[in-house]
């Protein structure tokens, strides 16, 4: 059976952030991930894993100054110094929620990563995977569509293969998102088993319009029921935009169950 966990930077934004957890519970999800925690202590946050019995499953690393359009910053030289005391916060994070995985986003390079680009992330990445290691966390790259996210380093399913080889520590982990690997290459399902021993994450939507995952070209009944059958059992993050209210579109997920 696959555990399922509900995005809370993309569903029940309805409510506030800290009220989404009981949200997320009282639909029937018994874990969360979202983008970052770093606006909330982390007492708070663990308050609202603790009284609605939900597993943190994942966050992401900070990834710069969202606002003025950084999508990470591992690849980008100068920035070193930034990197680590971000990565460092998000252990912090880690240690005291409970989740196992921090996803680490690489950043905007424009249409070519220059071999400084490639060197910086890979030295960044394994700084990450050797401070992670002895807590038993997991770092995870994701490749991302370069429509909705043009100009990103990553996006790429082998290329995401090929860096976690060259980065070489055995917590460097892949997140398989199924939305972003259809709009990028497709054969979702030969692709997912070529990677899956790298993978410790899987995030779905619709393609296209990354809506509920019932919508659109992707049969997720088959692909969720097939990534079963290869053997993987983690997290399936929900990281998808409702087309109206979140409750309305969650049908989907109960027809699974």
């Amino acid at each position: 059976m696959c555990k399922f966990a509900a995005n809370l930077s993309m569903l029940f934004t309805e409510v506030d952030f800290l009220d989404r957890f009981e949200a997320a519970a009282n639909a029937g999800f018994n874990s969360v991930e979202y983008l970052f925690p770093y606006d909330y202590p982390a007492a708070l946050i663990k308050a609202q894993l603790q009284k609605n019995q939900l597993t943190q499953a994942l966050f992401n690393a900070p990834a710069g100054d969202w606002q003025a359009g950084d999508r990470g910053i591992a690849c980008l030289p100068g920035r070193e110094n930034e990197f680590i005391d971000g990565f460092n916060r998000a252990l912090e994070y880690a240690k005291f929620l409970g989740n196992k995985r921090i996803h680490v986003m690489a950043g905007i390079v424009g249409e070519n990563a220059s071999q400084a680009n490639i060197d910086c992330y890979i030295n960044n990445l394994r700084y990450a995977a050797t401070a992670a290691q002895p807590l038993g966390i997991n770092v995870l790259i994701e490749p991302i569509n370069n429509i909705d996210m043009p100009g990103y380093f990553l996006n790429y399913q082998e290329q995401a293969l090929d860096l976690i080889r060259q980065i070489d520590q055995p917590n460097i982990k892949l997140q398989f998102d199924v939305y972003h690997c259809q709009i990028m290459q497709g054969n979702v399902l030969a692709r997912f088993e070529q990677a899956l021993p790298y993978i410790d994450h899987v995030q779905i939507a619709g393609v296209p319009g990354r809506h509920e995952p019932s919508i659109g070209e992707l049969n997720y009944a088959f692909i969720l029921s097939e990534i079963e059958k290869l053997g993987f059992h983690g997290f399936i993050g929900c990281e998808y935009l409702p087309q109206s209210n979140t409750l309305d579109g969650l049908s989907w997920l109960k027809q699974l169950h």
